[in-house]
């Protein structure tokens, strides 16, 4: 399956079936982050469930602290 994350084409595995899996295997989880699924943003509490397709795109934003 393809996927345009951050503008970037990407290729993975069947078993990366929703954003909650991709966020897993990239170690992303415990980060904070707003996640946009082609074009819409994704609840957090809807991330586990969210099916991914061929050609979907996702931008994945993180907060970064500074002082």
């Amino acid at each position: 399956m393809r996927l345009i994350i951050n503008g970037k084409e990407q290729t993975f595995n069947e078993k990366v079936l929703t954003v909650g899996v991709l966020l897993d295997e990239w170690g992303l989880r415990e980060k904070r982050f707003v996640i946009e699924h082609n074009g819409q943003i994704l609840n957090k509490e809807k991330q586990d469930e969210q099916l991914l397709s061929h050609g979907d795109r996702l931008e994945i934003v993180h907060f970064v602290g500074g002082g």
